[in-house]
């Protein structure tokens, strides 16, 4: 049987943050929504869901149309069956991850990040699939004593450490 790696580059503004999963359900999409807009009040998000059977059609929810048509046009070039991929304008995806793991039909969250990212797709006979991801750079070496103040600094600035 013949099969394909493939890279796929998300291209996105460098303030987005985008969360990348699996899941099983045609109402995947809908669940994702309620749970993104429970969660964080006026969120700005797209969400796209690759449906793996019947109609296989990307599915499409948010608050945004800037978001959504981020979601849209990477659904399409992952073209992974059962994937979806949300896109967040203003929030931080620690702000909705526990809601999102909490919706039945996700089977797990492969990534949530803002740094650049690849995703690895295998193609074969039956379909597309993710492999894995390339989230952001290499480390640069081990943080030293003003490495460790700048990060509890930072946590504090940005409110989620007191």
């Amino acid at each position: 049987m013949d099969s394909k790696i493939e890279v796929v580059q998300i291209k996105k503004p460098e303030n987005i943050n985008v969360i990348l999963g699996q899941s099983h359900f045609i109402k995947t999409v809908e669940d994702l929504y309620e749970a993104l807009i429970g969660s964080v009040p006026g969120i700005k998000c797209g969400i796209a869901f690759c449906e793996a059977s019947g109609a296989c059609k990307v599915r499409v929810e948010g608050s945004d149309e800037a978001m959504k048509k981020l979601a849209v046009v990477h659904a399409l070039k992952l073209g992974c069956g059962h994937s979806f991929i949300i896109f967040l304008d203003g929030t931080f995806p620690i702000n909705v991850l526990n809601a999102i793991k909490a919706v039945p039909e996700v089977c797990g969250i492969i990534c949530a990040t803002a740094n650049i990212l690849e995703v690895i797709v295998m193609e074969t006979a039956a379909g597309r699939g993710i492999m894995g991801v390339v989230d952001g750079a290499r480390p640069k070496g081990v943080e030293d004593e003003a490495d460790i103040r700048w990060r509890k600094d930072f946590l504090r600035k940005i409110g989620y450490k007191l």
